[in-house]
């Protein structure tokens, strides 16, 4: 079904200006034409009453009628509509729903059946119940659950047929059970429920049970929800879905060992169920945060992407630990600065150049990128070094660090005078710095979906990746406090595009490998914890690269320990959670990244 003519300023005067060439044609004797012009206009006003009047004088000409409207194999939204009310206008009722439903289903936010023969009870009230019935289980499939505030007048029309069809058939249990489906996707819930349970006294079913549980969910009834859809498995001992259904409903009201007990009986019943898997995994790293329970989620999406569900539950579970989702905030010194400075919301619209300036000093080196952001988010400021403590942190890994993988980091985007870092190589395109920028602008649902998502930039010249990673462009919109955050997002981003460079090179051995370890192990940086994320990214959706990716991240993880012994280390914890987002990180670096993450929420940090 096509749309045809869509987004204009003004859908009114465009049905308007439609229904003026329908009315020139209908004066000619063009009714063809007349036709077409009354099917678009309903696409851009299916309300209007001028269009259902042309419609009506359509209907009853002796040459006109429904085949005006024909439902050929690339038929017009327009003319579905258009056919729907001439039909109803000849009182062919039957025929008409079905076609308004279609439509509902094309473009649920639609106001299609928004017409008078729908909200009479004379008339609907005529129609079959088990028709009806049929009709509502298309629609509810098509329809959000529940359908946004802003989308329900487009379904008001339906709610109406359905009390006038139950009040004129009071005994058809099938049409409670599918109308409370119905209600409840509107926020009607307790006439959704009232309706399941009439449904379940009348005829006891699966279906009626199923409902009654959906509509008591809604309302966070969580017991007569799980009684509820116990009463439906007796119907259907070995549904997965159901059981399933009853694992996330515990789970929700704080149940969640419970409710993973419910959904491995589904798995044992049917252990290809789209649902149950995911579901289980999700449960299991609630419980004990194994990460090995999400990898094993992202495993199976790879194999079926189209598992909405499974994508969801990732996600979920994702949010709640950085760097699977959220980025960590930054924990140096001139961020707290810049963050106390602004907290009073004195320069949230203020322009540029009437942003106050400041000189500050430091005790040591602090990770450029951090003082970048605070020079950005305060032009004019200046950031004073007191003194370099050693080990150096200006310094690439092994030149201060003598063990691990890395013996060498050949290419670097910060270089220092003195004490002072500047941006060792130069900015990037302005094309290419837009589309890092573009990409910025959105979290991430899940480290597999980053990693995806970031293949856009994979025709980025890898100079113009590293250059925006110390020239980050612009922040959309936002106050000078989203500095901070917002270099930490492009460097990710610009990072995740590199690890997509010339990706037809084996991993071992290719030239983004290299590129992103000699980030990692460069000069300790914000820049270091984005190069990992690179590569934890790739671990996620490339198996062949865990083991190597472990071990790069673990070795960093380590030197950045042995440093914070002589030295403060700002991201030492950001690098913690690195290694716990990392697979196959071994249990002895995990346990130490939970000993240096609890040691630093004893001491107030991240």
């Amino acid at each position: 079904m096509t749309e045809g003519h869509e987004g204009t300023a003004d859908p009114r005067l465009e049905a308007q200006g439609e229904l003026s060439m329908a009315r020139l044609a209908l004066d000619e004797g063009d009714l063809r034409h007349a036709a077409d012009h009354v099917a678009r206009a309903l696409v851009f006003e299916p309300a209007l009453p001028e269009a259902h009047e042309l419609l009506a004088r359509l209907a009853v000409r002796p040459d006109g009628g429904p085949d005006l409207f024909p439902l050929d194999k690339s038929v017009f939204l327009g003319t579905v509509v258009a056919r729907a009310h001439v039909l109803a206008a000849l009182g062919r009722y039957e025929e008409a729903l079905p076609l308004l439903v279609s439509a509902q289903c094309h473009r649920p936010d639609g106001a299609w059946a928004d017409s008078a023969w729908m909200h009479d009870p004379a008339t609907t009230g005529r129609l079959p119940a088990e028709l009806v019935h049929t009709s509502l289980l298309r629609l509810v499939s098509a329809l959000d659950d529940p359908v946004p505030e802003e989308g329900r007048a487009a379904v008001a029309p339906y709610l109406s047929l359905v009390r006038s069809v139950l009040a004129a058939d009071p005994e058809h249990a099938a049409l409670m059970w599918s109308a409370s489906m119905l209600l409840r996707r509107t926020g009607d819930t307790g006439e959704a429920i009232e309706l399941a349970l009439r449904s379940e006294r009348l005829d006891p079913s699966f279906h009626a049970a199923t409902a009654a549980g959906y509509a008591y969910r809604a309302e966070q009834r969580w017991q007569e929800a799980e009684d509820a859809w116990i009463r439906a498995l007796g119907f259907d001992p070995t549904n997965a879905a159901l059981h399933t259904d009853i694992g996330e409903l515990l789970a929700s009201a704080g149940r969640p060992r419970d409710g993973l007990s419910w959904v491995e009986r589904g798995l044992a019943f049917e252990p290809d169920d789209p649902s149950a898997f995911p579901t289980s995994r999700g449960l299991r790293f609630r419980l004990d945060g194994s990460l090995h329970h999400l990898v094993e989620l992202a495993d199976h999406l790879r194999d079926h992407p189209d598992n909405a569900h499974g994508d969801n539950v990732l996600a979920q579970s994702s949010q709640s630990r950085y760097w699977l989702g959220p980025i960590p905030p930054p924990a140096e010194a001139v961020t707290n600065v810049l963050h106390r400075f602004l907290e009073d919301g004195e320069y949230d619209d203020a322009a540029p150049e009437d942003l106050p300036s400041a000189a500050l000093t430091v005790s040591a080196p602090e990770p450029p990128s951090a003082l970048l952001a605070f020079c950005r988010a305060l032009p004019g400021s200046s950031v004073q070094i007191n003194e370099v403590q050693e080990p150096d942190a200006r310094r690439p890994v092994p030149e201060v660090f003598d063990r691990g993988p890395v013996r060498r980091v050949d290419r670097r985007v910060w270089a220092y005078d003195g004490t002072a870092a500047r941006p060792d190589v130069p900015p990037p395109a302005a094309e290419s710095a837009e589309a890092v920028r573009r990409a910025a602008a959105y979290p991430w649902r899940h480290l597999p979906g980053a990693y995806d998502d970031a293949v856009h930039l994979s025709g980025l010249p890898l100079e113009d990746l590293l250059g925006v990673l110390v020239h980050p462009p612009e922040p959309p919109t936002g106050t000078p406090g989203v500095w901070p955050a917002w270099v930490r997002r492009v460097q990710s981003w610009a990072c995740l595009g590199i690890a997509h460079h010339r990706s037809d090179e084996p991993w071992e051995g290719s030239e983004r490998r290299r590129v992103l370890v000699d980030l990692a192990y460069g000069p300790e940086d914000w820049v270091t914890e984005a190069a990992l994320l690179a590569l934890v990214a790739t671990a996620w959706t490339h198996p062949e690269a865990r083991e190597d990716v472990a071990e790069l991240v673990s070795w960093r993880f380590l030197a950045a320990a042995e440093a914070a012994r002589e030295r403060p280390v700002t991201v030492l914890g950001s690098l913690a959670r690195l290694v716990q987002a990392a697979p196959e990180a071994s249990a002895e670096i995990l346990r130490l990244a939970e000993e240096v993450l609890s040691a630093d929420d004893e001491g107030g940090g991240e």
